[in-house]
Parts: structure tokens; C-alpha cells; sequence
């Protein structure tokens, strides 16, 4: 195959989309896209997480093996698959309720005087929190060549630190770790001509 400059791609476009993640056997939960959208669109049940600083997303899918071994040979006779992962890493701009919420790990609620809300908004710091389960999008274009990559099921499994600071924006630094689901970590999608469907088998 000769060299070809016109296939190499960059992402100078895209959006991460969260929801929560599907429950089995129950109605009206999150369904996870099976097309590719129009690169604009939320997925229907998703919604926006918004600006992201420039360095991107980080998509980092990983397989860890061990080598079996035999008397006959000195070399691995195979290798066997001890653990599979996919990690999604992105630095969010945008200090939202959505946000704010997956970055500290809870729900704000309004502070109330009796009845009456005060305007005041409280989210609590758990000393044992409960990681909350999401669904995870993440889209990227270079015109109109799309991809998208669909996590089915996540956790946060990392937070970075905030710094407050006078010059530079508050940015939430998260780490997204793919969870099983009916045996998949998740799916890429993409309208991109790089498959050469006549050599197929």
C-alpha cells in the first residue's frame, strides 16, 4: 500500500456526552447510539459536558498477557489475556451543575429556610462515596469524517487537582474507566473510506 497524506487525521472537533448508564430489564433506561449522528446532535438521553481544554480526550484501550510456557520450547508457546481495559481522560472547561456534579461525585441540593429555597446550593463530600455508574459518547470530526466512540457502561475512576487561580479558568481533570458490558467495553462507529471492503473475507 503506497503512502497516502490524505489519511492522516486530526480531531479538531468534538464533544463528550454522558448519561446514565442502561439497567437491564428496565423501561425508559439509557439506550446506548447505534449510529454514527450528524456530528452535531446530542444522542437522544445525552447531554453535553461541554468546552474542553485543547489538549483533547485521551482514549488509551489496553490489554494485559501473561506468556504460558512449555517444556518443548523456550519461547511462549501462546500468551494468555489477564485483564482488558479502555480509559477515557478529557480536562473539562465548563463549571456547570453536570459538571461539578461528576467531578465531586454528588448532588447539589438547594439549602431551605422551612419551606422556602434560599438560593443556596449545598453538595456533600461523602467519606464513603457511592460511584454512580454513567454512559459515555465520545464524538470527533475532521469535516465530514465522523467517528464516535460509545462506552456503554463507566465509572470515574480518577479526579485531577482543581487550581484556583487568578489568570486561568477552573478546569475538572476526569478519568473514565470502561465497565463490561454483555462482554464489550464499548464500540467505534465511523463513515471514514478506510476499510478496503474487497479485501474482506
Amino acid at each position: 500500500m503506497a503512502n497516502d497524506a490524505k489519511k492522516i487525521r486530526f480531531a479538531p472537533n468534538g464533544t463528550i456526552y454522558i448519561a446514565p448508564a442502561p439497567v437491564d430489564g428496565t423501561a425508559g433506561g439509557t439506550t446506548p447510539p447505534v449510529a454514527i449522528g450528524d456530528g452535531v446532535a446530542a444522542p437522544t438521553g445525552y447531554k453535553s459536558l461541554g468546552y474542553v481544554d485543547p489538549a483533547g480526550v485521551t482514549l488509551t484501550p489496553s490489554v494485559e498477557s501473561q506468556p504460558v510456557e512449555a517444556w518443548q520450547s523456550a519461547a511462549p508457546v501462546l500468551y494468555n489475556v489477564t485483564k482488558a481495559s479502555f480509559s477515557i481522560k478529557a480536562t473539562l472547561q465548563e463549571t456547570n451543575e453536570l459538571t461539578t456534579e461528576l467531578f465531586w461525585g454528588n448532588q447539589w441540593v438547594e439549602v431551605m429556610a422551612g419551606q422556602t429555597g434560599t438560593g443556596i446550593f449545598r453538595l456533600d463530600l461523602s467519606s464513603t462515596p457511592d460511584f454512580k455508574e454513567i454512559s459515555l459518547v465520545v464524538d470527533w470530526n475532521q469535516g465530514a469524517i465522523r467517528y464516535r466512540c460509545v462506552i456503554p457502561r463507566a465509572m470515574i475512576s480518577d479526579r485531577g487537582a482543581i487550581q484556583l487561580s487568578r489568570t486561568e479558568n477552573g478546569k475538572y481533570e476526569l478519568t473514565i474507566e470502561a465497565l463490561d458490558y454483555h462482554g464489550s467495553l464499548g464500540y467505534v462507529l465511523t463513515n471514514d473510506d478506510i476499510i478496503e471492503t474487497a479485501n474482506l473475507l
